[in-house]
């Protein structure tokens, strides 16, 4: 299994390549088929349980312009296979190509202690950070376009705007520990 480079083939004309990886695949095939529906251009979604991906088929693969990893704040389990994913990335992909999704956050059951967690993972490596209400159908739609939004940029398909640039306006930061006390 080799890492995923961002770089590695040319991109398709008017065209965008997204890959949403999720442990559970709950929330995947919904939202994949909400970011088909809303088009201005062409959009092909990968799905995948997580990283790495099979290498028998890299070469006809078309080059992934972003990868979003959606974890389910219930299970435990679904941050630890995005961790584990993460190393199968090349280093370029965290130049604005990679973000985060959480679904299942205002869940009473959700310990803050994984919230922070995600929070940490996306701070640490400058990526951003979004929530997604994935139990309406408005919200599926509403998750669907702020990911074609990003999707857009990554791909090159907005003059002017770089994906890196898009990275440090979106991207999540925590407050340092002495920027914390002085919060309190």
């Amino acid at each position: 299994m080799s890492l995923l480079k961002p770089f590695s083939k040319l991109p398709e004309l008017n065209s965008a390549n997204i890959l949403l990886v999720e442990n559970e695949e709950e929330f995947q095939q919904t939202l994949a088929d909400a970011m088909v529906e809303k088009k201005a251009f062409i959009v092909n979604v990968r799905l995948a349980k997580s990283l790495p991906l099979p290498v028998k088929n890299a070469e006809s693969r078309p080059r992934i312009d972003l990868v979003v990893f959606i974890i389910n704040m219930t299970s435990e389990l679904s941050f630890q296979s995005a961790e584990a994913s993460l190393k199968h990335l090349d280093t370029g992909y965290f130049l604005g190509k990679v973000c985060f999704m959480i679904t299942n956050a205002r869940n009473a059951s959700v310990p803050p202690e994984h919230l922070d967690a995600v929070r940490k993972l996306a701070s640490s490596l400058h990526c951003p950070l979004l929530c997604a209400e994935d139990q309406t159908p408005e919200g599926v739609t509403n998750a669907a376009e702020r990911l074609l939004t990003i999707l857009k940029v990554a791909a090159g398909l907005v003059p002017m705007a770089t994906a890196l640039y898009l990275s440090n306006l979106t991207r999540y930061t925590m407050p340092s520990d002495t920027e914390q006390q002085t919060l309190d």
